[in-house]
């Protein structure tokens, strides 16, 4: 991971890792094949752009909280095989591909905590990861009552 300077530097890379995976999930949305694909993912670009803006008020204002909140894990990203972004993915595929990518999400800003000058630093990335702990969660159930249930 780079080496950060200050604060302002941690949130920019964090700021710019959030418009990342909009684009991400807005190139899945677009690509979608079915009307129910291309909301999920709609959802998810949503989704990162609110937490672009919180980061982006943070930077502007300082910080905030979140209350804290146990988010099961149901570990079904942990034995999919990876998947690699293409405009002719299944829902499973892509399903696959958006916890992946979650997870990934989750242990960057973990590291990013870890990492942070200051408590209240701290908190925001840890809020963050759990966050993106949701959104994992949302995906790995979907994949669990899509996949998982009709094999």
């Amino acid at each position: 991971m780079k080496n950060f300077e200050n604060v302002n530097d941690i949130l920019d890379f964090a700021i710019n890792e959030e418009q990342l995976a909009v684009d991400f999930y807005s190139e899945l949305a677009d690509n979608s094949r079915t009307d129910d694909m291309k909301l999920v993912f709609t959802e998810f670009a949503e989704e990162e752009i609110k937490h672009k803006m919180r980061l982006l008020k943070i930077k502007e204002e300082g910080f905030y909280t979140l209350e804290k909140e146990v988010i099961a894990d149901l570990k079904i990203s942990d034995y999919v095989v990876n998947v690699k972004p293409s405009t002719s993915m299944t829902y499973e595929e892509a399903l696959i591909l958006a916890m992946k990518k979650e997870k990934a999400a989750f242990k960057l800003y973990t590291a990013l905590a870890d990492r942070a000058p200051n408590t209240d630093l701290k908190n925001v990335f840890l809020g963050l990861a759990q966050e993106e702990s949701k959104h994992k969660l949302r995906f790995e159930i979907e994949y669990d009552e899509y996949v998982l249930r009709e094999n």
